[in-house]
C-alpha cells in the first residue's frame, strides 16, 4: 500500500476514534428518581440539580417523578421502576429491614425531621414539657410513630390526644391546644388563614432524631452500579447546596410548573426556615458535607423507637443504610463563609 495512502487510512480511523469517544463520554445515563409527595421547596435540591445541568454534568439525565395521595413511588422503586426515591425517614427504612425489602438508604438530605408541634401564643408554650396540658391534635401515623417517642421519653398520654385529619380549624379555635405541622408549611398556612403567628416546638431540637428526606435505592444497584449511585448522590447534594444558598429561581420555576397551588411566598418561607432550623445543613454536614449520616445517630435512633415500642429489637437496624456514599465533603466550598 501507498505509504502516503496508508498513512491518510490511519489519520482517519484515529479521528473516528476521537469522534467515537467523544460520543460516549456524552452519552448520559438516564436515571429516575421518585418524591413521596406533590413538587414544593422540600424537594428544592432535586429540582435545582435538573434544572441549573448539575446532574447533566454528573453524566446523568434525570427524571424526576413526584408522589403524590394517589401515588406509591417506593413501591416502584422495589420493583424496579425507579432507581432511586426520596423516603419519608428512617422508620420507612427500618421498616425494610423488618419486611425485608431490599432496599438501603444511601444519604440523608434532612438532618432534622421537619415534625412539630403548632401552639397559640396564650398558651405560652416554651418547651417540649409544656404541651402535656394541652389538646393534641395528632395524625394516626404520628400516633404510631413520634407519639409513642413522645410517651416513653417524655410521659407523654394519649388521653390529651384529639384526632388530626390536616384541617387546622380544631387547632385554631381552641387556644389550649397544639397541633402537629412541618415547620416548613404548616406554621405559614395557620398565619395565613388564621392571622396569627403560632409557637413552633421542633421534636428533633428534644431528642427525635430520625434522619428525615432520605436518599433510598434498591440494594443490588449499590452492588452491581456504585459509580451510578454516586454520581447521583453527589450531585443530588451539590444541587441542595445551589438550591439552599445560590440562584434556585429555575428549580422553583420547576416547582410551580408540576404543582400549581404552590406559591413564591410559601417557596420563599419554605426555604428560610430551612436554613433557620438546620433542617438540611447543620450538625454533621457542616463537616461532612449535606447528606451525612453516622453508625451513632442510627444506632441512638434504633434505641429510641425499640423503647418506644416502635420496631423489634431483633432487626438488623444496620441493613438499613450505608455510609459508603456520604460523609466525603462534596459541596461545602459552596456553603457561604459568613
Amino acid at each position: 500500500m501507498n505509504p502516503a495512502l496508508l498513512l491518510r487510512a490511519l489519520t482517519a480511523g484515529l479521528v473516528v476514534m476521537a469522534i467515537a469517544s467523544a460520543g460516549a463520554q456524552t452519552t448520559l445515563d438516564k436515571v429516575s428518581f421518585g418524591t413521596n409527595w406533590v413538587a414544593e421547596a422540600e424537594h428544592g435540591g432535586f429540582f435545582q440539580a435538573v434544572a441549573d445541568g448539575t446532574y447533566k454534568s454528573y453524566g446523568l439525565d434525570v427524571t424526576i417523578v413526584p408522589g403524590g395521595p394517589n401515588s406509591n413511588n417506593r413501591m416502584l422503586l422495589t420493583a424496579g421502576k425507579l432507581d432511586f426515591f426520596m423516603s419519608a425517614n428512617t422508620l420507612q427504612s427500618f421498616d425494610a429491614v423488618a419486611n425485608n425489602v431490599p432496599l438501603v438508604t444511601v444519604a440523608a438530605i434532612f438532618q432534622k425531621d421537619p415534625q412539630v408541634f403548632l401552639t397559640h401564643p396564650e398558651s405560652k408554650v416554651a418547651r417540649l414539657e409544656d404541651l402535656k396540658p394541652l389538646t393534641l391534635f395528632v395524625s394516626k401515623e404520628g400516633m404510631s410513630s413520634y407519639f409513642q417517642w413522645l410517651k416513653s421519653e417524655y410521659g407523654f398520654s394519649e388521653d390529651k390526644v384529639r384526632p388530626y385529619t390536616f384541617n387546622a380549624q380544631p387547632f385554631v379555635v381552641d387556644k389550649q391546644s397544639a397541633m402537629q405541622g412541618y415547620v416548613t408549611s404548616e406554621p405559614f398556612a395557620v398565619e395565613k388563614s388564621a392571622g396569627f403567628k403560632p409557637g413552633i416546638i421542633l421534636l428533633a431540637d428534644y431528642g427525635f432524631n430520625a434522619y428525615s428526606t432520605v436518599i433510598e435505592t434498591r440494594r443490588d444497584l449499590t452492588n452491581n452500579k456504585p459509580d451510578l449511585v454516586q454520581r447521583f448522590v453527589d450531585a443530588s447534594i451539590v444541587g441542595w447546596y445551589n438550591y439552599l444558598y445560590g440562584n434556585n429561581a429555575a428549580a422553583n420555576a420547576t416547582i410551580k410548573k408540576l404543582n400549581p397551588e404552590m406559591t413564591d411566598e410559601l417557596l420563599v418561607y419554605s426555604i428560610a426556615k430551612m436554613k433557620e432550623y438546620g433542617i438540611v445543613d447543620s450538625g454533621d454536614t457542616l463537616r461532612d458535607g449535606i447528606g451525612a449520616m453516622t453508625d451513632e445517630r442510627y444506632a441512638s435512633f434504633f434505641d429510641k423507637m425499640v423503647r418506644a415500642g416502635v420496631v423489634r429489637r431483633d432487626i438488623d437496624f444496620r441493613k438499613a443504610y450505608t455510609l459508603r456514599f456520604i460523609n466525603k465533603g462534596v459541596g461545602l466550598n459552596l456553603r457561604p463563609k459568613n
